[in-house]
């Protein structure tokens, strides 16, 4: 992972115009590991008056933006919301309005489950001008690094992003046919709470017990952890080894393949201990 200091300077041209006041950049801040980010993320970072930025944004890639760049937290965990959606699009209409050249800054990829698609129709009935800058997302990124692919010829043909979180109270409704079948992969964004539900309804609609799955907590981080389990003690392995949000749950053939890909892989992610070290040495800005 690369630690980016204010002595270094990174060099790239990039075929864009500059962020102008009065608009939004809503951008991928990719699943945590800094060295994931996109130049073009790194560059609206650099140019952004304000930082609204969400839960999973990590501290080291906060800190490459502007150092007089103000922050706003309005990060959001299950029940636990600092700002309100609705909150959060006003704050954006409101900082644009200001003319300030906004940042809003989203883990992953800002179109994958990161409720970009709402806040740009939002900044459109307001008459805000925005761009989109894609990130990676979680199911990219944390099962790389767990040491498995989606996709595979031998063991998956195709792989669905499948929310396990419902807007409000309602139902988790899912086709669960269509994801049940073989040579497929599934990756559950936000399903422990309904990770009961989910092995249930897989195993009802004809997925064998014996299907692997992996749970990849905090993913990219350097406090990512990572077990394999199977289908059928999926909601076992939760509780025995107390996972928390934010975990995918990767179900499919090709999760078994990290126990042959991941202990050969060269170690990319850095200790917490290195994380801690290389922020208190002054993780700061690029030089574009």
């Amino acid at each position: 992972m690369t630690a980016f200091r204010q002595t270094q300077t990174l060099n790239f041209g990039l075929d864009e115009a500059p962020l102008a006041p009065g608009e939004v950049a809503i951008v991928g801040a990719g699943p945590g590991d800094p060295g994931l980010l996109t130049l073009r993320a790194l560059s609206m970072l650099q140019q952004a008056d304000c930082l609204v930025f969400d839960r999973l944004v990590s501290q080291e890639i906060l800190a490459m933006g502007r150092p007089d760049a103000r922050r706003y937290y309005v990060g959001k965990a299950s029940r636990c919301h600092a700002l309100t959606q609705e909150e959060t699009n006003a704050l954006l209409v409101r900082l644009a309005g200001e003319g300030k050249r906004v940042l809003r800054l989203k883990g992953g990829d800002p179109f994958i489950f990161g409720r970009g698609g709402e806040e740009a129709e939002y900044l459109i009935e307001h008459g805000v001008g925005f761009r989109v800058v894609p990130g990676i997302t979680s199911a990219s990124g944390c099962s790389s690094y767990a040491g498995f692919p989606l996709t595979h010829r031998d063991h998956a043909q195709s792989v669905t992003f499948v929310t396990g979180h419902c807007k409000g109270d309602g139902d988790l409704a899912l086709n669960w046919a269509a994801l049940a079948v073989p040579h497929h992969t599934t990756v559950f964004y936000m399903g422990l709470t309904n990770a009961e539900l989910i092995r249930s309804e897989l195993q009802r609609h004809g997925m064998p017990a014996k299907t692997p799955v992996a749970l990849v907590e905090r993913g990219t981080t350097p406090e990512q952890r990572h077990v394999l389990a199977t289908l059928g003690d999926l909601v076992e392995v939760i509780e025995r080894e107390a996972f928390r949000p934010p975990t995918l749950i990767v179900v499919g053939e090709v999760v078994s393949l990290a126990e042959t890909l991941a202990p050969a892989m060269t170690r990319l992610a850095r200790t917490p201990e290195d994380a801690i070290d290389a922020l208190a040495h002054g993780m700061g800005r690029v030089a574009l």
